[in-house]
C-alpha cells in the first residue's frame, strides 16, 4: 500500500482506473500501478464537482496531512510548476506528478494509513454515532462508477456490511479499505 494519504482517502472508492490505456501516461513515474491506482481514488475524492480538476489551493493543507509543512516560496513554486498555466486548477496528470514526489514505502506508514482511514470515516460519521448508514455508502458508490448497477451495489454492501445492520461501523470500514 502507499503512504500517501488524504483526509479524505476512501470515499469508499472501490473503483479503479481504466486499466492499461490511463496507466500508459503515467509508466514515467517511480510508483506502482497500485499506487497511481489509489492515487486516482484520492484524486477523485477532491474533485467533489467531479469535473476532472481540483484546486491548487488544496495543495498546503495535502502536504500538511502528509507531515511535510513547507515555507512559503516553496510552496509557491510547486503551485507555479503544478498550475504553469495560471489556472488555479490542477487535472490528475499533474496530481500525480506532485504526489508521486511524497509517496513513502507501506512498512514505514502502516499508522499513518490507519489515522488516515479513521479520519475519513469520521467524516462521514457527522453525528459521531461510529457508523455510517449503508444508504449513504450506497449514494457514495453510485456517485463513484455511474455504471453500477442496483444488484451490483446490493452485493457490494452485503460485502462490507458483514453484520447486516444496515450500518457500516470502523471494524467493517477498515476490513473494506486494507482486508
Amino acid at each position: 500500500m502507499v503512504g500517501f494519504y488524504f483526509h479524505f482517502l476512501v470515499l469508499f472508492s472501490l473503483i479503479f482506473l481504466k486499466e492499461e490505456e490511463e496507466l500508459e501516461k503515467f509508466k514515467d513515474l517511480d510508483i506502482s500501478k497500485d499506487q497511481l491506482k489509489l492515487l486516482k481514488q484520492i484524486f477523485d475524492s477532491f474533485d467533489l464537482e467531479k469535473k476532472g480538476e481540483i484546486g491548487v489551493d488544496m495543495i498546503a493543507p495535502i502536504l500538511d496531512m502528509l507531515g511535510h509543512q513547507l515555507g512559503v516560496e516553496e510552496l509557491q513554486g510547486i503551485i507555479s510548476e503544478i498550475d504553469a498555466d495560471g489556472n488555479g486548477v490542477m487535472n490528475f496528470e499533474e496530481f500525480a506528478n506532485l504526489a508521486s514526489r511524497f509517496v513513502v514505502e507501506e512498512e514505514e506508514d502502516t499508522e499513518a494509513i490507519l489515522r488516515e482511514l479513521k479520519d475519513a470515516f469520521r467524516l462521514y460519521d457527522k453525528n459521531g454515532l461510529g457508523y455510517i448508514s449503508v444508504d449513504l455508502l450506497r449514494e457514495i458508490l453510485k456517485e463513484l462508477d455511474d455504471k453500477l448497477t442496483p444488484n451490483d451495489l446490493e452485493q457490494m454492501i452485503e460485502e462490507i456490511d458483514t453484520d447486516g445492520s444496515g450500518t457500516v461501523d470502523w471494524e467493517e470500514f477498515k476490513a473494506m479499505m486494507i482486508g
